[in-house]
Order: C-alpha cells, then structure tokens, then sequence
C-alpha cells in the first residue's frame, strides 16, 4: 500500500469511526454546529451558486447549504465514506432537498465533478494523508474566482473538549504509533492543520490567493450527563484513538481512565448536569485568481 495512501483512513471512516459518530451523533453534530455556522455565516453564498462540501459526513452542513443558495443553486457533498453519504443521501431526500447531492470520492486523487463556484469543509480536510493534493484538487474544481472556506481546529491546548482527556489518557495508556500497528486509523488527526503558517503555505502552493484566518472560540456540550460525557472521550478523539489503538492493554486500563476522567468533567459539569469544555477553530478562506 503506497505510504500517502487515503486506504486505512477510509476504512476507518467506513467501519470503526462511522459506527462511533453514528453513536455520538448528538453531541458531534451539535458540538460542531457552531462552527460551521459561524462559517457558513461569513461565506453567505448566494442563491444559485453551486457549492461543493468536502468531508460532508451526514450532510448536514450540504443540507444548510442547500437552503442558502436555494431550488435555482446545488448543494453537493463528497466523502471518502460510502456509508456516511449513504445516510446523508437518505436523509436529504427525506427533508426533501431536491438541490442537494452526494457522491463518494477521496479528495486527494478523485474526480469532483466540478466546475464549483464556491467550496466548503467543516472539519473535514485535517485526515488526507496528502493535504497538498487534496488542495490542489479542491482548487481544480473552482471557477476562476471561486473560493473556498474551510473550518479546521487550532492547536490542541486551545481545545481541551478533547485535549485535557488525552492528556490524562497519554500518561495513564501505551501509546501505539500508526505505523507499529495493523488496525485502522483515522489519518493524520484533528490537529494537523492547526498552524496557520504550514496551512497557508499549502493553500498557496495549490493555487489559492488571498488567504486570511479568523480565530473562532466557544465551548462545547460533550455530554448530556457525566456517563455520556466519559463514554464520548473514551470512544472519540485523540483519547479514544489511543485507547482503541493500545488493544488489551487499553481495555485493561479503561476502569482507572473512567474514573481519572469522571474526576476531570465534574470540574466543567453546568447546573443540568451536562459537561461543558472549551473549543478553539480556525476559519480559513482563500480564492482561485480570475
């Protein structure tokens, strides 16, 4: 299998992870809504265009989308995922969105059935194993004066709804690296498009002018109770990953990560009982010259 190769990370998406966000779908769509919101609100795509949404998981931001730019315009979502556009495909034609689509496709290599006035991602380019192809090929399926927006998370210490439990994870759980192991991973991480500088390098590399970032800051529900809360930290994230990754030896620890967790989220627990912690993204926007 070629070393840059979006193979593990795809059949992660298709197996392992799919059926965990499928799990945490609540807290994942409601904790990234913000967000993608805040972005969407910069974007304010106009009614008619045609809008490409990388890494689209549910569709639920190709669904918002879709009721920017309304019956004239065209939503269209992509995933390295059959099984997520197959629920997004569902549920679109279940909200009867007849101006929104879906197709699977690795970003890094495939087609995108451009041209695209404007493309977007909500979290979804931090696990090409290639960003710069994947760029580029984003790129390659604008128009001339196109553009494209992208939320991606800043550095790990301004998130600690996922940093402070892989901290307490790291020191407490074997850490197996990607390439000591034969299990699936999902990529790169969330945290690989943090620096602002590397990314704008990339997105000029690929063709993109016009570059800025806007810094955007809120907290996130990760639990509706404390039981929920340990459950998501333990299955999702930099933690789960390493706990998962670290096979036997994860299961064995996992009763003392419980309980080493359940003491860190009753510092962040609100008065209804739901746990509450940080989260920090970058709003990245750049444009293909006319």
């Amino acid at each position: 299998m070629a070393e840059n190769s979006n193979d593990i990370p795809i059949e992660a998406w298709n197996t392992i992870l799919f059926d965990k966000f499928v799990r945490f779908r609540r807290v994942l769509t409601a904790g990234l809504e913000e967000h993608g919101e805040a972005a969407l609100a910069r974007a304010a795509y106009r009614a008619g265009a045609r809008v490409l949404d990388v890494g689209c998981g549910f569709g639920d931001t190709t669904l918002a989308i879709a009721g920017m730019v309304g019956p004239g315009g065209a939503a269209v979502g992509v995933d390295c995922a059959e099984n997520f556009i197959a629920v997004a495909t569902k549920e679109a034609a279940e909200a009867g969105a007849a101006n929104a689509a879906y197709f699977v496709a690795d970003v890094q290599t495939e087609n995108l059935h451009g041209p695209y006035d404007h493309a977007f991602a909500r979290f979804g380019t931090m696990f090409f194993n290639m960003p710069g192809a994947a760029l580029r090929n984003i790129a390659r399926a604008l128009k001339p004066g196109g553009d494209f927006t992208m939320v991606v998370w800043r550095k790990r210490e301004d998130n600690p709804w996922v940093h402070d439990a892989e901290q307490i994870v790291r020191e407490m759980v074997p850490v197996v690296a990607h390439e000591d192991t034969t299990e699936v991973h999902c990529g790169p991480g969330p945290f690989s498009m943090a620096g602002a500088d590397m990314v704008s390098d990339m997105m000029a590399a690929a063709g993109f002018r016009r570059i800025g970032f806007e810094r955007h800051d809120c907290d996130i529900c990760i639990g509706a109770d404390m039981d929920e809360a340990v459950a998501f930290a333990m299955a999702l994230g930099p933690a789960g990953e390493i706990i998962r990754l670290a096979g036997a030896e994860g299961e064995r620890l996992a009763p003392k990560v419980s309980e080493a967790l359940r003491m860190l989220f009753a510092k962040r627990r609100r008065s209804d009982g739901s746990i509450w912690a940080g989260s920090s993204s970058w709003i990245v926007r750049g444009e293909i010259p006319r």
